[in-house]
């Protein structure tokens, strides 16, 4: 297959945000009385901020009446958490150098709103523009449905079949296949020897380990 671009997640990929993102959320819930696990908060890694709440607060009996409100909340103390303290992976400039010299279209499909894509790209400091950055935030779905990857192809004018998804959530991954791409996963270091990682083409303990026999490889 003559592949043409690669499509990157953000969110514990890009940028080691997942830690924070799990501070707001669990520092929101807390207001409803519930009090999250780690193991728990695993299970909706990939999610959109709307759908993480609706998801907990229905496990939880909690009326959705302040589903907006916390939504809202866990957004904005995420955004403020990542921009005074989010760092960028090891490997990242890597892999976009490795893609540039391939001449392959370089974009993001996050489940995450913009205005955190654009703090994320201020720390990126990478020194290029992407060829097309998509958000679920405003999608009927988000992860695991493929629409926010199948937009981003639109925006790349590329196929699906041509595109290589690099992911560290289940959710994404899934979202990821059922585009019809290739998928790379580079999870969690608490999630690494778990099985459900199968359905993947690659699995990477970090971004740098890619090369061009893996590319081949695909």
């Amino acid at each position: 297959m003559n592949y043409k671009a690669a499509i990157f997640d953000m969110d514990g990929l890009l940028i080691d945000s997942e830690p924070l993102w799990q501070e707001a959320g669990i520092e929101t819930l807390r207001k409803f009385d519930i009090e999250l696990t780690i193991e728990q908060y695993h299970t909706s890694t990939g999610l959109r901020t709307e759908e993480w709440i609706e998801h907990w607060f229905h496990i939880f009996g909690i009326s959705m009446e302040h589903a907006p409100e916390a939504t809202s909340t866990i957004i904005k103390k995420s955004i403020e958490k990542i921009d005074e303290r989010g760092v960028i992976f090891p490997g990242v400039n890597y892999i976009f150098d490795f893609f540039r010299k391939q001449q392959f279209k370089i974009a993001i499909a996050t489940s995450s709103p913009l205005a955190l894509v654009d703090v994320v790209i201020k720390k990126l400091n990478t020194g290029f523009v992407f060829n097309a950055i998509t958000s679920a935030e405003h999608l009927a779905y988000g992860k695991p449905h493929p629409m926010v990857f199948l937009n981003c192809v639109k925006d790349l004018q590329v196929r699906p079949m041509e595109c290589i998804v690099f992911e560290d959530s289940f959710n994404g991954m899934i979202a990821a296949k059922a585009a019809r791409m290739k998928c790379v996963v580079v999870p969690a270091v608490t999630e690494q020897t778990n099985p459900k990682w199968g359905a993947a083409d690659i699995q990477l303990k970090e971004l740098s380990e890619f090369s061009d026999e893996l590319l081949k490889s695909l």
